[in-house]
């Protein structure tokens, strides 16, 4: 059986990688650990965690994405609506607050969720922006809340991974360790 480690990296688009350097490493304090580029195509790395990561796509025809308030209900193709970042301690999020405040970038009061204690922004990308704390001994990881009113049948299977719903991968059909090819990909020759 697998297990996550967490999430390895979220990856998005930005159409001028200078701002988003400036915005997640200098404002933020991620540490950029790998930048890969050549002509039309660069992808950088920045560190979140000890196991998480998030990277940019530099494009340059891209447009910033159009406003949307995190959360709000849209219409149409789509596939995103904010990156929530855990801090370390209630006392992040008002500093956080405060330095958003300082370099004139919008900034929500803090919001109580219940579970978590979050504040609102935008990267210089428009990617709605989420920091959130989770609220002393509540944490839905060791008890699920389940408070949806109509949930469907499928919700009301439980919390628990149903995974005999899958097929099962037997031993004569898994993966021969002499066929197992891992196939150069971008940044392989870096290593």
């Amino acid at each position: 059986m697998h297990k996550f480690t967490g999430l390895n990296h979220l990856a998005l688009v930005t159409g001028d990688m200078d701002k988003t350097i400036r915005f997640w490493r200098d404002f933020l304090g991620m540490r950029l650990v790998l930048a890969m580029g050549k002509p039309g195509y660069r992808q950088y790395f920045f560190e979140i965690s000890k196991n998480d990561l998030i990277t940019f796509f530099e494009w340059p025809d891209i447009e910033p994405t159009p406003f949307k308030q995190h959360g709000s209900r849209v219409t149409g193709p789509f596939i995103f609506d904010h990156v929530s970042l855990g801090v370390e301690k209630e006392d992040d999020l008002w500093d956080l607050a405060d330095k958003l405040i300082a370099a004139d970038i919008p900034v929500s009061d803090v919001i109580d969720h219940g579970f978590i204690h979050s504040i609102y922004t935008y990267d210089p990308n428009g990617i709605p922006l989420e920091f959130s704390h989770n609220v002393e001994n509540v944490d839905i990881r060791k008890n699920p809340v389940m408070a949806d009113i109509k949930p469907s049948e499928v919700t009301q299977e439980g919390v628990e991974p149903g995974f005999h719903l899958w097929p099962v991968v037997e031993a004569e059909e898994k993966t021969p360790d002499e066929d197992r090819m891992i196939i150069p990909g971008e940044g392989s020759d870096l290593f």
